[in-house]
């Protein structure tokens, strides 16, 4: 069994404008022409309005040299602590199907 997370995870748009925007002095539109994508999603992306698509995970990934999947784990995260810890009122509504 998972432990749950009492803080809520970074957005990885934050990670990614703290962590490599930041130390390499770019802006929003220098690194959306680098990686191919709008200024305007990038934007909306690092200022946490958007979610990390597989699309945007991979174009970052290979402009850091990291991983697609590290970019998705932080989204995941993200979307579980959410979905756990907001409340929903249709989810009071869901029935166990086990025995």
């Amino acid at each position: 069994m998972a432990r749950k997370r009492n803080r809520k995870p970074s957005h990885p748009g934050l990670v990614f404008k703290l962590d490599v925007m930041e130390p390499l002095n770019l802006n929003v539109t220098q690194v959306a022409k680098a990686i191919g994508v709008s200024r305007k999603h990038l934007s909306l992306f690092v200022n946490e309005h958007i979610p990390c698509s597989k699309d945007l995970a991979q174009r970052i990934a290979i402009a850091t040299k990291t991983s697609m999947r590290s970019w998705l784990d932080m989204q995941i995260a993200l979307d579980v602590w959410e979905a756990e810890n907001q409340p929903n009122k249709a989810m009071s509504k869901v029935r166990t199907l086990a025995a």
